[in-house]
C-alpha cells in the first residue's frame, strides 16, 4: 500500500475523525481482534525484515501494520459508540473510560508506525533502515499499549459484563444475561449456606422461562437441595416427563428422583430407581457410584 507524502495529513486526519461514519458499535469485538492479530504480525515481520532474512516479510510488515492501523482507528470508532451503555453500568465508568483512553493511545502510536513505515518506503540506504528500527522500536511500544487495552477490555467484559446481553439491540440477549448472572449468583449463595436466598433466584428464573426443560429441571433440584424438601421435589418430577430421546435429560430427571427418594427416607424406592435406570443407561460410573452409596 503507496500514499503519496502529500496525502499523509488527509491519512491522518481520516484515522482520527469519528465524524460521517455509521454507528459501528455491534462490530467492536470483530474488529478488535483483527487490530490485535495485524498489528502483532506486522511488528513481528518488521523485526524478521531487519535481519535481513526473508525478505517478503519487509513489505509484508508495512502492509500489514498499515491495515491493521486502520482497524485500531475503526476499532475506537466502534468503541465509542459502543461506551454509553456500558457506561451507565453502576461501578462500569472509571473501567470504561480506562479502556477508551489506551484504545485512542494504541491507535495513535500505530499512526505514528504507519507514517515512519510509509516514511521508508521513499528514502533508501542508511535513512530508510534507521527510520524501519524506529518503526520497530515504537511498533514493540504499541505493542505493550495494546495488550494493556486488551486487559482492560477483558476486564470490562468478564469482570463488568460491558456489552454483553445489549450489543445485537435484542431484547432476548438481556434475558439470557439476566439468567446467567441469576444462576451464577444462585450457585454462590448455594455453596455458602444461603439456600433460600439460591432458590428464591431460581424460582425468578423459572417464571421467567417457564417451558425450558433445563431450568424446569434447575427449580426442581433448588426445590431439593436449597429448599431442603424433597416431597416437593417428587411431585414437581411426578408432573415431569423428559423426552425419551433426550438421555441427559432423561438420566439427569432420574439420577435427581434417585436423590429427592433418598432424602425422603425412601431408600429401597432410591435403589429400585437407580437399578431400572441403569438398565436404560447401562455402564455408567456415575450411576453406578450413586448405587454403591446406596448399599
Amino acid at each position: 500500500m503507496f500514499v503519496r507524502p502529500a496525502r499523509l495529513p488527509v491519512l491522518v486526519h481520516s484515522l482520527l475523525s469519528n465524524t460521517r461514519m455509521p454507528n459501528i458499535a455491534e462490530l467492536h469485538p470483530q474488529v478488535v481482534h483483527f487490530v490485535i492479530g495485524l498489528l502483532i504480525m506486522g511488528v513481528l515481520f518488521r523485526l524478521v525484515a531487519l535481519s535481513g532474512k526473508l525478505r517478503w516479510t519487509g513489505p509484508a510488515a508495512t502492509v500489514l501494520i498499515v491495515i491493521g492501523t486502520l482497524a485500531a482507528a475503526a476499532a475506537v470508532k466502534s468503541g465509542a459508540d459502543a461506551h454509553g451503555p456500558v457506561e451507565r453500568v453502576p461501578g462500569a465508568r472509571s473501567v470504561v473510560q480506562a479502556h477508551e483512553e489506551l484504545g485512542e493511545r494504541t491507535r495513535n502510536v500505530f499512526i505514528g508506525v504507519t507514517l515512519l513505515e510509509l516514511l521508508a518506503l521513499a528514502l533508501s540506504g542508511t535513512p530508510q533502515r534507521a527510520t524501519r528500527l524506529a518503526s520497530a522500536a515504537v511498533g514493540l511500544f504499541g505493542l505493550v499499549v495494546l495488550y494493556q487495552t486488551g486487559e482492560e477490555g477483558g476486564e470490562l467484559v468478564y469482570s463488568y459484563a460491558g456489552g454483553v446481553g445489549i450489543r445485537s439491540g435484542d431484547p432476548a440477549d438481556v434475558g439470557r444475561l439476566l439468567l446467567a448472572g441469576q444462576y451464577h449468583q444462585a450457585m454462590l449463595d448455594r455453596q455458602a449456606g444461603r439456600g433460600e436466598a439460591a432458590a428464591t433466584l431460581i424460582a425468578d428464573i423459572a417464571r421467567r422461562h417457564p417451558t425450558d426443560t433445563t431450568v424446569i429441571m434447575l427449580a426442581i433440584e433448588s426445590t431439593l437441595r436449597d429448599r431442603q424438601d424433597p416431597a416437593a421435589a417428587l411431585v414437581a418430577l411426578d408432573a415431569f416427563t423428559p423426552p425419551a430421546d433426550n438421555r441427559r435429560l432423561v438420566l439427569g430427571v432420574g439420577t435427581l428422583r434417585v436423590d429427592a427418594l433418598a432424602a425422603a427416607g425412601l431408600r429401597d424406592s432410591a435403589r429400585a430407581t437407580l437399578e431400572t435406570l441403569m438398565k436404560a443407561i447401562p455402564d455408567n460410573p456415575r450411576l453406578q457410584a450413586k448405587l454403591d452409596s446406596l448399599r
